[in-house]
């Protein structure tokens, strides 16, 4: 029983992980590095909220979330892909703004600066009797757990077996050659950027929709770890996701170990200590898309 109550504690952290990694994947391998995915992640946790409370409705809050996080990444195409500035230090903006329009909001709206009341969330759906499996029933029986694993399958195929992923995998390898050919470069690069931010929202909303609250600082470094997460799946969705498994089983074996006697500073540094041994090169050495990072400006030889 033990067993099972870790495997669905793993796979219930590991969810939020696996969506905002897999929208780094094709933000990433469209040339942009999206760092702003914590606070992306933030926005959509505080949307969902913000739509499940004034609609009584979780799946309206999921629609906001997915809005705020396009609405997000809009932003951050818009100063990398268009106006050319510097990625890291735009991801970074949108991770301080998220931090203070979320404070704002919840002051504004639930007259707190640390938490919302309390919403509805995503209830569990009935299928073959899933969600009485002792322990592990509840998860399996979300309907965003579900959706989460066709993300991560249909985010492969797009990026491997179809006209748009090649493309994307051009704009982030060799823009020039893409242009070449006729293909507008940043419309390429925004369309990466855009996907990267609804899945990140989507995220979010897991986060928010398994709390039925919004809290202050809830992400708790969860986008960086993403981004971590998608490096050591070497910029693809599937090995991403496998990472993020490995993550959230570190983070599912802090909990188990809580209360056992063991040092509460070394149980909180496990998820990390896991994520800097697997980006040291434990599983391999990965190679980053060629001009991921590089504005591509037409007008200027790359």
């Amino acid at each position: 029983m033990d067993a099972v109550l870790f495997l669905a504690a793993a796979l219930r952290i590991s969810v939020p992980y696996a969506l905002a990694a897999v929208g780094a994947c094709f933000s990433e391998r469209g040339g942009v590095i999206n760092i702003g995915l914590e606070g992306t992640m933030l926005i959509g946790a505080l949307a969902f909220t913000l739509g499940a409370h004034a609609t009584g409705s979780a799946w309206v809050g999921v629609v906001a979330a997915l809005a705020a996080g396009a609405l997000t990444a809009s932003l951050h195409a818009l100063v990398t892909v268009v106006l050319r500035a510097d990625q890291i230090t735009s991801g970074l903006g949108i991770n301080l703004l998220a931090i203070g329009l979320c404070k704002y909001v919840l002051i504004a709206v639930f007259h707190s600066s640390s938490n919302s009341s309390r919403v509805p969330g995503v209830d569990p759906v009935a299928f073959l009797g899933i969600e009485r499996i002792p322990g592990i029933g509840a998860v399996l029986a979300s309907p965003l757990v579900w959706l989460a694993v066709a993300i991560i399958a249909v985010a492969q195929w797009a990026l491997f077996r179809t006209v748009f992923g090649l493309r994307l995998r051009g704009a982030g390898e060799r823009p020039e050659a893409l242009a070449t050919l006729g293909l507008a470069v940043g419309r390429v690069r925004t369309a990466g950027v855009l996907v990267s931010g609804l899945l990140a929202g989507l995220a979010g909303a897991w986060l928010a929709s398994e709390q039925h609250s919004f809290t202050d600082g809830m992400t708790g470094g969860r986008g960086y770890i993403a981004i971590a997460a998608m490096i050591v799946g070497k910029w693809h969705p599937i090995g991403a996701a496998a990472a993020c498994l490995l993550f959230g089983a570190a983070e599912a074996l802090q909990i188990v170990l809580q209360g056992r006697q063991f040092p509460s500073e070394l149980l909180q540094m496990l998820p990390y200590v896991v994520t800097m041994l697997a980006l040291a090169g434990l599983i391999g050495r990965a190679v980053a898309p060629r001009a991921v990072g590089v504005p591509y400006d037409p007008e200027r030889p790359q």
